[in-house]
């Protein structure tokens, strides 16, 4: 991701609270490369917005994934672009299906980020066609203003979070 150049001007996340959007964070409590994370209490906290109660270390490892590419940081191996933000780990997708009800999910996680003092919302998630087609958005939706999660966005920029989105 050529964060080189930021780390080596001093930027490697400090002072930053990012909340991590996904389908799960399976492998997270395990995997070396975020030791330097729960060692250094980076990890604030989760919630999952899709089972109420549930375990987001259980069910898809996406957003282990996602949380690699900023959190990870093994002396020697791999250190991502942020590894001295702290992290909210929040669950919003069910990797299974595709509900409108994510959008809903997203919303009220992204709620939950302004919440907790979440400067960043990182999401690998994207909303455009589901399992029932009668939920699909067409183009015209995608205008920022009509889809539910880009509402959402909207609210969560308004409030000078920045929305990091795929």
């Amino acid at each position: 991701l050529n964060g080189v150049v930021l780390h080596n001007q001093g930027f490697q996340g400090q002072g930053m609270v990012i909340a991590v959007l996904d389908a799960g964070f399976v492998g997270v409590e395990e995997h070396p490369v975020f030791d330097y994370l729960w060692d250094n209490n980076k990890i604030l906290g989760n919630k999952d917005f899709v089972y109420m109660g549930g375990n987001v270390f259980e069910g898809h490892e996406h957003g282990k994934m996602v949380l690699s590419c900023m959190g990870a940081n093994l002396a020697g191996e791999m250190i991502g672009t942020a590894p001295e933000a702290d992290y909210w780990l929040l669950r919003s997708e069910e990797p299974n299906a595709e509900n409108i009800i994510e959008e809903y999910n997203w919303v009220s996680a992204a709620e939950f980020a302004d919440s907790v003092g979440a400067d960043v919302i990182n999401s690998s998630l994207s909303y455009f066609t589901f399992d029932l087609p009668q939920w699909d958005h067409s183009p015209s939706d995608m205008d920022g203003n009509t889809a539910i999660s880009s509402i959402g966005a909207g609210i969560a920029a308004s409030k000078g979070m920045l929305i990091c989105n795929s």
